[in-house]
């Protein structure tokens, strides 16, 4: 140990190591600070070695510190926030930010981030206007309803619909409907954020119109339906319609809204899919305003949309934590663009990415499999036994949670590496590489797979089996 303490007086100094001509290089390409940063936690990872009597004495040549320096500013120079390919087969995956954009959604957002735009400016007038008015025409094509508004979270649009129209009051919910979403965010929890008390009605499995009729009283605002999006109570069940509920809170001067969650503009049932109430669908039953996510089955950004009765809407815009929520410009360039295709419901489909992946039939997944499969073998030899299998999809998102998706995907059974060595090798390229494991295999599938991304998920693979050579 004491020639291991003697060592430490040989640590560079941090102004030595910064004068290498390596470090010297690099200032010319990378902020002083990140190299500075990097200097230092290298030289404290070196003191630690060295006191650590079961660990491999360092070099500690300046030159070799200098190069250990500039691998770490490399990998402080990289984003935080940073592309993965998805081979999961969940094609909105949470975790991996959902919904991939469109093309048109991605040119509308270079376009508005490259200068100005009339964001809150009347180009007609010549003053002020709002910015839920570039979007507001189209989602009431699309939907039927009297007026919209967006916000920048379907979250958000919840409290915000509470906050403004049963704000010191109480809403009635049915017990069946108090649903979690993702982080442990409870309806319950978003009623009392929005100050709004809650009355719950009927059982888990079962709810009758006369639960919601006894429980209506003087502090009674509102009626609240959510749709179960993320989860399904099978068996012996009984939910109130729309238009039941509908008539009754109008019968008591109070409106209904309806959390949709994710938020379906067209039927889906032609591609196999299972039927979800569309918006449209929904306000027709007579409900006053629905709310729904942009950035699930709807394939554009993350946004929060309200939609229904026109003053009732005017109430929501008008509450103060409108502004606190409000959509910012590119997620509103997005919006619009993505909107705009569902105008042509077959270019929706061909364009829209999460619409694409939804109907694509088994047939495209086994020929995509089947051209994808040679190349991948030809990358990594014989490191895996490498199988086209037959393997559901899901939707994710809590989107369709009973729904899954038949397909082919390619199943990698590493020979002399671990799966756990195999995905964090995939997980540390770049770009990442994010699959699932399944019966002690590796699988990728072509459902969530970008066809421009093939030949950067070809690269990672043959980095992953060969992490020595160079490449």
């Amino acid at each position: 140990m004491s020639d291991r303490r003697a060592l430490l007086r040989t640590l560079p100094a941090i102004d030595l190591l910064l004068c290498t001509p390596l470090l010297a290089e690099l200032e010319q390409t990378q902020p002083h600070i990140l190299i500075r940063e990097a200097a230092q936690k290298t030289v404290d990872d070196l003191r630690q070695q060295l006191l650590d009597e079961q660990a491999m004495l360092p070099d500690l040549d300046l030159g070799a510190v200098a190069s250990l320096v500039a691998i770490r500013v490399a990998e402080l120079a990289k984003p935080s926030l940073r592309k993965v390919i998805n081979v999961t087969g969940t094609l909105l995956h949470t975790n991996l930010g959902r919904a991939p954009l469109c093309s048109d959604a991605l040119q509308a957002i270079t376009e508005i981030s490259q200068g100005y735009s009339n964001l809150e400016y009347d180009l007609d007038e010549g003053q002020r206007g709002k910015r839920f008015t570039h979007v507001e025409e189209l989602i009431c094509k699309l939907t039927g309803g009297e007026a919209a508004t967006v916000v920048n979270n379907n979250a958000g649009a919840v409290m915000l619909t509470l906050a403004a129209l049963a704000g010191g009051s109480s809403a009635v919910v049915s017990r069946g409907e108090l649903i979690e979403i993702g982080g442990s965010f409870r309806i319950p929890d978003i009623m009392a954020a929005s100050g709004v008390g809650l009355i719950e009605v009927g059982t888990t499995n079962k709810t009758h119109l006369k639960d919601y009729a006894e429980a209506l009283g003087s502090e009674t605002a509102l009626i609240l339906k959510v749709h179960t999006s993320n989860y399904r109570i099978l068996g012996f069940t009984e939910a109130v319609s729309g238009e039941d509920l509908a008539v009754l809170a109008h019968q008591h001067e109070i409106p209904v809204l309806e959390d949709l969650g994710s938020g379906l503009l067209m039927d889906l049932t032609p591609y196999g899919l299972p039927r979800e109430p569309t918006v449209r669908e929904a306000l027709k039953t007579g409900i006053d305003l629905v709310t729904f996510s942009g950035d699930k089955l709807l394939g554009g950004p993350q946004a929060g949309i309200i939609v229904g009765n026109r003053d009732v809407i005017d109430k929501v815009r008008k509450h103060p934590m409108a502004r606190a929520l409000r959509i910012d410009k590119l997620t509103l360039a997005a919006l619009e663009a993505t909107l705009r295709l569902y105008l042509d419901p077959q270019k929706a489909l061909e364009q829209v990415p999460t619409l694409k992946m939804l109907s694509l039939p088994v047939a495209e997944l086994q020929q995509r499999c089947e051209t994808l499969l040679p190349r991948l073998m030809e990358v990594i030899g014989e490191a895996a036994d490498c199988t086209i299998i037959e393997a559901a999809a899901t939707v994710g998102g809590g989107a369709l949670p009973l729904t899954e998706l038949p397909g082919q995907v390619i199943a990698l059974k590493p020979k002399e590496m671990s799966l756990n060595v195999l995905t964090t090798r995939l997980r540390s390229c770049e770009p990442a590489v994010v699959g699932r494991i399944q019966n002690d295999q590796f699988l990728i599938d072509p459902r969530t797979l970008n066809n421009d991304d093939k030949e950067l998920l070809l690269l990672a693979l043959k980095q992953a089996f060969n992490p020595g050579q160079d490449h």
